[in-house]
């Protein structure tokens, strides 16, 4: 069965596509698995087209990940069209046939969306993954995609970047005997017919709405949920975690049992929704609540009962509205996904609750959320049940596909096993480990240090995802270090921890300056652009600086000052780089703070509004380095970093009380006092006039918000000195100093003809401007 391919449709022979398009299907139904299909070439889109015509399951119809450009193919078959960064909102729906376009320039191979919708397939489905002819060669070896350009910071373009992640994919499918490989010019490649029927299932299920015994256990564990013993479910995609939700809320609708249902969005739980419309036919469905009728509930009861789905942000506002007495049991799914302190506040309010997880899948990484969590489940609730779903639902184990995307993008990648004389004599075997400079070219090769290194900072971080290994590969000015232990015997390596930076600033004075002053804002450099952007000192974006992107550490090796221990070598080798400050930008915990006092960094910026990913407040922090040695051009140099420094940290200290009164008064007490440690609060008298001018000079010009300058704008109002200002314009500035978006501010400004909040925004800056200038 063979046929060459051709960028036209009309060029390909059709039949024997066809019937090659009819036995593969046949063939993965037989054995409940799912395959890979990699056309490489120029422009295979009218290969892909023409299998879109063929594919013997229509239904859904299939799904072309790419541009997001609609079309039809030629023989008008529908094909669902969608952007590569669309691709989480299938999440939760199941696919037949997928394009997977990675050949276009504009769009290249997108980690995250190729994880996403690789789960989607169901048994017998198709993944056709299209990308460059190079892919397929040793020389010439891929180049920079369009995925590329997100990693592009100034002032790199996307072509410079190396190609080390795609490089590695290339290699990692040739490796793959499963991968159906048809390279343009050559022929469709024979489906492998070995492997026997594996769709039998051995075990009988004593439940019959579940498809496996793992499924029932945790089904009977959601329906038995008892007052202070939650329930923590974990399993890969496919394993019907979702489904067991769905069971269990259906038959405690049945018993006149309300439930409550969060997740990240609400694509994820439509099969949930789904599973109870086929077990409670009586039921209906209005939005975002499924509701059992009256008298349709086990016990005949009058209310009804009803499934309601909230968003995680929205389950502390019903819970205060709820006015029963005992809250409903809460289903949290995919809870690697939600921020650590909802979960928390959850955990503390609803007595029955459940938390089911993804362990290796886009929505977060389960294993990282365990281990993290675990702790504050010990401590708050000892007697917390933790099950795991193993046997896949939607495929056959040893599916093809799941090995081939786990491979891809190491979405089980671990830390090392450590070997018994770590854990009997940790500091001393630890004396034989040394931190090495690792070279990414070597890495992308060696698929050992690659899977164990990953694997530290997916512990180590609540969320790492499938696009995070590119970013360690292909960002340029990264550095990466590494704790690694050689066993001698064998000659292999444990790596038992990473740090990785980014060299960030550096701007001329020119962009330094439009980006102190909001006008521009060059692709990267979070820090150095922040701290000149939002904490006003245009010298933050001109000076250079290493920022911290991910520091991990082996579980086993934790409090152990192996963390310490990573920074200060990176220390010596920034300033072996000539770089002499180091920063990191991270959510706020009180923890997290207090490790990074301990390294004598110190706040610089803390963000006004809670981050979507953590649920925390983004704070930076920073840290001056040099090396002991004398002369008055290296004492100029310290001098130099220190003001800079120091500057940026009093003024922090100074700004800080206002935010704690206003945008920050709901951080956690600990935390505040972590953030006050590096220095008393700074006294509001002594801002000299010049200072308050420079800072509200810089806040007219477009710089900062209005938060971020309150203290000097309040100082400035309080001296009453002559301004082009009026008094009503004076009382719109104090107005607004409680909040540009309060009541109060916003009817007094409407008053004024000053509509909406741009417009707001725009006379509170001119204001400010006026305040500073002398009256004539």
């Amino acid at each position: 069965m063979t046929t060459p391919p051709s960028d036209s449709p009309s060029r390909i022979d059709l039949p024997a596509l066809e019937a090659w398009c009819r036995t593969l299907h046949q063939h993965l139904l037989a054995r409940r698995q799912r395959a890979c299909l990699w056309i490489s070439g120029d422009d295979p889109s009218g290969a892909a087209q023409a299998i879109c015509e063929r594919w013997p399951a229509p239904e859904p119809v299939p799904l072309w990940l790419g541009t997001g450009e609609a079309f039809s193919t030629a023989g008008a078959t529908p094909v669902r069209a969608l952007a590569m960064a669309k691709a989480a909102t299938q999440l939760g729906g199941e696919q037949s046939l997928v394009i997977f376009d990675a050949a276009q320039p504009a769009t290249g191979f997108d980690p995250d969306a190729f994880g996403a919708v690789a789960g989607t397939l169901k048994a017998g489905g198709l993944l056709v993954l299209m990308t460059p002819a190079a892919w397929a060669a040793a020389d010439p070896a891929p180049v920079p995609d369009g995925d590329h350009a997100r990693l592009a910071h100034w002032p790199f373009e996307r072509q410079q970047l190396t190609a080390r992640y795609l490089a590695r994919l290339a290699r990692r499918l040739s490796s793959h005997a499963s991968v159906l490989h048809w390279p343009q010019g050559g022929h469709l490649p024979a489906p492998s017919l070995d492997g026997g029927d594996q769709a039998a299932r051995s075990d009988a299920i004593a439940d019959s709405d579940c498809l496996t015994q793992d499924q029932a256990a945790s089904v009977a564990a959601l329906e038995a949920l008892a007052p202070a013993r939650p329930v923590v479910i974990s399993a890969d995609r496919g394993r019907g975690k979702s489904g067991a939700l769905g069971i269990a809320a259906a038959r405690c609708l049945a018993a006149g049992q309300d439930v409550w249902l969060t997740a990240p969005r609400p694509a994820a739980v439509s099969a949930i929704f789904e599973r109870l419309a086929a077990l409670l036919p009586r039921g209906q469905r209005e939005g975002n609540v499924f509701r059992l009728p009256a008298g349709q509930a086990d016990d005949d009861t009058a209310s009804g009962s009803e499934l309601r789905f909230l968003a995680p942000d929205a389950i502390e506002a019903a819970r205060h509205a709820c006015r029963d007495e005992v809250l409903p049991r809460l289903f949290v799914d995919e809870a690697a996904a939600i921020p650590t302190p909802l979960l928390k506040g959850y955990l503390a309010h609803f007595p029955r609750i459940a938390f089911a997880t993804t362990v290796h899948g886009y929505e977060g990484t389960g294993r990282g959320f365990q281990l993290r969590f675990r702790h504050h489940l010990e401590r708050q609730c000892p007697g917390w049940q933790a099950l795991e779903m193993t046997t896949p639902v939607r495929w056959a184990p040893g599916d093809p596909l799941e090995a081939l995307t786990d491979d891809l993008l190491l979405l089980s990648a671990q830390p090392p096993e450590l070997p018994e004389p770590c854990a009997k004599n940790a500091q001393q075997w630890l004396e034989g480990c040394d931190i090495v400079l690792l070279e990414r070219d070597a890495l992308a090769r060696d698929e050992a240090a690659l899977r164990q290194l990953f694997g530290l900072l997916v512990q180590a971080h609540y969320r790492t995802t499938p696009a995070d290994l590119r970013q360690l590969l292909d960002t340029p000015g990264l550095t990466l270090m590494a704790i690694r232990q050689r066993d001698v015997t064998t000659g292999r390596d444990a790596w038992l921890g990473v740090v990785a930076a980014v060299e960030e600033g550096g701007f001329p004075t020119s962009l330094a300056h439009d980006i102190w002053c909001g006008k521009r804002r060059p692709r990267g450099h979070l820090l150095a652009q922040s701290l000149a952007a939002h904490a006003g000192h245009q010298d933050a974006a001109e000076a250079r600086w290493w920022r911290v992107l991910r520091i991990a550490v082996h579980p086993a090796l934790w409090r152990r000052g192996q963390g310490a221990r990573l920074l200060k070598a990176l220390e010596q080798q920034a300033l072996a780089a000539g770089v002499t400050r180091l920063g990191t930008s991270f959510g706020a915990e009180a923890d997290l703070v207090a490790f990074w006092l301990a390294q004598d960094f110190v706040p610089l910026r803390m963000g006004l509004k809670r981050d979507a990913a953590s649920g925390e407040h983004a704070v930076m922090m920073g840290k001056a380095i040099g090396e002991s040695g004398s002369g008055e051009s290296a004492l100029r140099g310290q001098l130099v970093q220190d003001a800079l420094l120091g500057a940026l940290q009093q003024d922090f200290q100074r700004l800080l009380p206002s935010l704690l009164t206003h945008e920050l008064h709901g951080l956690p007490p600990v935390l505040a006092d972590r953030l006050r440690q590096q220095g008393s609060e700074t006294d509001l008298a002594t801002l000299t006039p010049a200072a308050c001018a420079q800072r509200l000079d810089w806040y007219r010009r477009g710089g900062g918000g209005l938060a971020l300058v309150r203290p000097w704008l309040e100082t400035v109002l309080e001296s009453r000195k002559p301004s082009r200002l009026d008094e009503a314009s004076r009382h719109g500035l104090v107005l607004a100093l409680g909040g540009q978006d309060a009541p109060a501010f916003i009817s007094w400004a409407e008053g004024q003809g000053v509509v909406g909040r741009k417009a707001r925004d725009r006379w509170c800056r001119a204001a400010a401007g006026r305040l500073i200038e002398q009256s004539e």
